[in-house]
């Protein structure tokens, strides 16, 4: 005897419900994968970075704890030799949903039509340092003219460089632009291959070590000179995906408010080391300036005014051919709310 008709159409009608509730309960839990990329790596290609809240966050693994209930979401982290350029081609190729990145890359990305939000700061106000062989009778940025010097063009050290130059009436076509990275440069002050070269932590280092000699560094002069580093994130991840974005967020202001502590400092540092920095290049590196400065996450009206200067100053300079509009760019919501979650409000100054 067969089934009646209106019954099996009730049964056929369960087995189609059931069958798009299990659909949707596996497309639910199926894993996601949040790619986060650094313009750095540690020494000898050490998988850690240093100098920022998100290394911190990163080297303890604030994610990992916070999404420890949640394992359908998992975390690679991933740390460029070839800094700013190469993240941005890593962002191109659709490789990385996230990036903490320096202002002239980041800049220069737009340009070249990547799609990103810039979310927080990390790693922002931060100085460059320019360094001579041991032993050279250089003393100041102007005596540079007619000389090797070492720049690693298109990165955050390099926008900072061309205003260092500009204020003390010279420009690259003035020196002989050697593009080098890191190591590279480490190697040519050594060998005294080059007259000076421009830098951060590396140079710090050789100078501690009697290696080479620090003559000049932005710190304590103008802030247009400061180099900016922040968080950005693809707009198509964070459209599909903008409550993973937030809890992101959220636990990278914790990871700024600790590190902003005076009182973590020594912590903060021997977590930073870990990237094979030794922990005096991040002490000379933030003497004398405020840990609620450096490390402050928010998006103020100075940051995104500097990003806007850093894209004009860009094109006129030649470093990109089109003019770069930020606005859009920012979108500071994340943070405000994961500052109100965690009851910060007051804490950094806006």
């Amino acid at each position: 005897m067969g089934m009646a008709p209106s019954l099996l159409r009730a049964v056929v009608a369960s087995i189609l419900a059931l069958s798009a509730f299990l659909g949707a309960a596996a497309a639910s839990a199926e894993p996601l994968v949040v790619r986060i990329g650094f313009a750095s790596v540690g020494v000898d290609n050490r998988q850690f970075a240093g100098g920022s809240s998100v290394a911190i966050a990163h080297a303890e693994g604030y994610l990992e704890k916070a999404f420890q209930d949640t394992p359908e979401v998992r975390f690679e982290w991933y740390f460029f030799k070839g800094a700013g350029p190469a993240v941005n081609e890593a962002i191109a190729n659709g490789q990385l949903d996230f990036a903490v990145q320096g202002d002239l890359p980041s800049v220069i990305g737009r340009a070249s039509g990547l799609k990103t939000k810039i979310l927080m700061a990390s790693g922002a106000h931060a100085p460059t340092y320019l360094a001579v062989p041991e032993g050279s009778s250089l003393s100041s940025v102007k005596e540079l003219k007619g000389r090797k010097v070492a720049i690693f063009r298109g990165t955050n050290n390099h926008l900072a460089v061309v205003k260092v130059l500009a204020a003390n009436g010279l420009s690259e076509r003035d020196i002989q632009v050697l593009n080098m990275d890191n190591a590279t440069t480490n190697s040519a002050l050594a060998s005294k291959d080059v007259d000076g070269a421009f830098g951060n932590w590396p140079l710090i280092a050789l100078h501690l070590a009697n290696r080479a000699k620090i003559i000049y560094a932005t710190k304590g002069d103008d802030p247009a000179f400061e180099r900016h580093s922040t968080v950005l994130v693809t707009e198509a991840f964070e459209g599909a995906h903008p409550d993973i974005v937030q809890k992101i967020i959220t636990q990278f202001v914790r990871a700024a408010r600790w590190s902003s502590d005076n009182a973590n400092f020594d912590a903060a540092v021997a977590i930073w080391a870990r990237s094979g920095t030794p922990e005096a290049v991040f002490r000379y590196d933030f003497a004398g300036t405020e840990l609620r400065y450096r490390n402050s996450p928010i998006v103020d009206p100075f940051l995104v005014e500097q990003y806007r200067f850093q894209a004009r100053q860009a094109k006129e300079f030649g470093l990109v051919r089109r003019d770069v509009d930020v606005r859009g760019w920012f979108e500071p919501k994340y943070v405000d709310q994961a500052i109100t979650t965690l009851g910060l409000e007051g804490y950094w100054t806006r």
